[in-house]
């Protein structure tokens, strides 16, 4: 009797720990996100470390080699696209005005002898909006130059912030094969067994998805920035990389880059034929990643589904914000290898095989008897 009630006790103060850590992540998220990030990128560049520290390079060297390695690719790639943006959204706001009197002249007539309808635009309604709006623009950078003086300490912090990403990064990196053994020293003995399965199987699940779906998104970025230049588009390499990063959130990757991709050629002014080359390009694009990327590079038995991706993302954002996506994935991971290990104890429970067992053991003896 003893047994069953130290068991649950057990599971009640699991499950309490449990609901404790969990608001006090909710409670600690505006200060956790060096943290957290910080150690996503560590998890992401642990298997580099680790390659270099196999080359007799000693481990910080090779902690600070891939640090500064990463950064310096994402400063690369915040110069690059930065300015491309800028200038994309500037010919966007000057040419607004004559796209939209090619739909009222052009597009509209079309659909509504088509369609049966009588949709018009309002054109002089839409000019005066637009030039009212274009002073308040015009307003704009300097309003926001004194919102960040006003705002220091805001300033402040985000500077913290991004210093604080590559030093917590170090330190996990350098601290991780003490770490590891160490978290295991804790778990209770009787646990350890099964413990260290769950954690392994997590780590594989999500290693799996988040080294190939690094993997996609590189792959993707080029093949849209190389074919989109192929097919005329002016903007193709911030088009083309924005695709790519954004392709880690299914189906938000080709339906936004597919979008920016219009407006661009919209903009770009050559008629039908480059719209056409960017949906060729972006039909191409999906036929790749959908039946050659994702199932090389990423494997469909990881089991987690592109929908139950959306669904933690959004969820884990609106419950913790900034930090709350960036563990929704390993979140979603454990609770996959944990709906596992529920299956496999549900088939093997005596609930789920009832008496099945004692009935097949019946048939057999009605059928010897008949034998006889």
């Amino acid at each position: 009797m003893s047994l069953p009630r130290a068991g649950r006790l057990q599971t009640a103060l699991w499950a309490a720990s449990g609901i404790a850590f969990l608001v006090l992540f909710w409670l600690l998220g505006p200060i956790l996100t060096p943290f957290v990030v910080g150690a996503v990128f560590a998890y992401l560049c642990d298997p580099a470390v680790n390659w270099l520290a196999s080359k007799r390079l000693p481990r910080p060297l090779a902690v600070l080699l891939v640090i500064l390695a990463m950064g310096s690719a994402i400063l690369l790639l915040f110069l690059i696209l930065v300015p491309i943006f800028w200038r994309e959204v500037a010919t966007f706001v000057a040419r607004l005005p004559e796209l939209l009197e090619a739909v009222d002249t052009r597009l509209l007539p079309a659909l509504n002898e088509r369609l049966g309808t009588d949709v018009q635009l309002d054109i002089a309604a839409l000019r005066e909006w637009l030039s009212e709006n274009q002073e308040q623009a015009k307003q704009l950078l300097p309003a926001l130059l004194g919102q960040l003086r006003e705002g220091g300490m805001a300033l402040v912090g985000l500077a913290t912030n991004i210093v604080l990403i590559p030093i917590v990064m170090f330190y996990l990196l350098q601290e991780w094969p003490r770490l590891i053994p160490a978290l295991r020293s804790v778990i209770p003995r009787p646990m350890v067994e099964s413990t260290t399965r769950i954690v392994e199987q997590i780590d594989s699940v999500l290693s799996e998805f988040l080294r190939g779906q690094l993997s996609v998104m590189l792959v993707l970025a080029t093949y849209y920035s190389v074919a989109l230049w192929i097919a005329g588009l002016s903007f193709a390499l911030p088009v083309g990389i924005i695709t790519g990063l954004l392709s880690f959130i299914p189906f938000v990757g080709f339906g936004g880059g597919l979008i920016l991709a219009i407006l661009a050629a919209l903009l770009q002014g050559e008629g039908l034929t480059l719209l056409i080359g960017v949906g060729i390009v972006y039909g191409l694009g999906q036929l790749l990643e959908s039946y050659v990327l994702t199932p090389y590079l990423v494997g469909e038995r990881i089991g987690l589904h592109p929908l139950a991706v959306i669904f933690a993302l959004m969820a884990f954002g609106q419950l913790f914000g900034f930090v709350g996506m960036l563990v929704a994935l390993p979140v979603s991971a454990a609770i996959l290898v944990g709906l596992r290990e529920v299956r496999t104890a549900w088939f093997e429970s005596p609930l789920y095989l009832g008496d099945a067992e004692p009935a097949s053991r019946r048939e057999q003896d009605t059928e010897s008897g008949h034998d006889r």
